[in-house]
């Protein structure tokens, strides 16, 4: 049974979609009926995902982006238009992780976290917005997470994500009377591939501090974003919500 049928037909871009988190998303709005556009750095992943997900009778589009420069960002909006018609929706899912203490983290470990993770997020978000607004109407969903509260080892990181909140509220305010949406979905421990390069040991002391007791998995972060996207969240905007297992502060 579909519970989101107002999702259907509806042009969504998901960066990083390729595999992980945004994978999981990717297939949730397929399962929707929603027109996807899969995004990844690396071509042949995003290739893969597309046919992947076509599969289950949905239009895909699949595109080569490397969110943290504004020529391709820009490109992926304008072969979305090109191939749909538009955007209704926008998830910021591409992020990734340098982690290093920060008396050793180098320049250029901090600036490559926040041209991705934040710099990402505006550039993308800015293309989509410039389509979004012709219409009066649109949704923008940012992934931040709940290391943006801070943890040893990823000030980079933590700063990054602690930027997307900002961003999600400031930009909520600006952009109400275009008729858009914007709030973000802090993600706790997800099994993820860059989640299972972390030591068992250490997952496995992680997993402890979780109230429910266990990892999330893509689905998990998927579903609360196909309620943001939804006529059922239409009167939600500026929000962050949490989707730890009761994860919260520093572990």
């Amino acid at each position: 049974m579909n519970h989101f049928e107002d999702l259907k037909d509806k042009v969504v871009v998901i960066t990083g979609s390729g595999r992980g988190i945004g994978k999981g998303i990717a297939e949730a709005f397929a399962d929707a009926g929603s027109k996807v556009v899969i995004t990844d750095i690396d071509p042949a992943t995003a290739e893969a995902t597309a046919k992947e997900i076509a599969a289950k009778g949905v239009e895909t589009l699949s595109v080569v982006c490397d969110v943290s420069k504004k020529e391709s960002a820009d490109n992926l909006i304008n072969q979305t238009v090109e191939k749909f018609g538009g955007v209704d929706i926008l998830v910021n899912n591409a992020g990734t992780t340098k982690d290093g203490l920060f008396i050793r983290m180098k320049p250029e470990q901090w600036q490559m976290i926040i041209d991705i993770n934040l710099t990402g997020t505006y550039l993308v978000t800015s293309a989509a917005v410039n389509v979004m607004r012709k219409k009066k109407s649109g949704n923008v969903i940012n992934l931040t997470s709940v290391n943006a509260l801070g943890v040893p080892g990823q000030a980079n990181y933590a700063a990054s994500k602690a930027g997307v909140i900002g961003f999600t509220k400031a930009l909520a305010k600006e952009l109400a009377p275009m008729g858009i949406r914007v709030n973000a979905v802090a993600p706790g421990f997800i099994e993820t591939f860059l989640t299972s390069l972390i030591p068992e040991k250490m997952a496995e002391e992680m997993v402890k501090h979780i109230p429910l007791q266990r990892k999330g998995q893509p689905s998990d972060i998927a579903k609360p974003i196909l309620f943001l996207a939804s006529d059922m969240a239409s009167y939600i905007t500026g929000e962050v919500l949490n989707v730890n297992g009761g994860l919260n502060g520093v572990h």
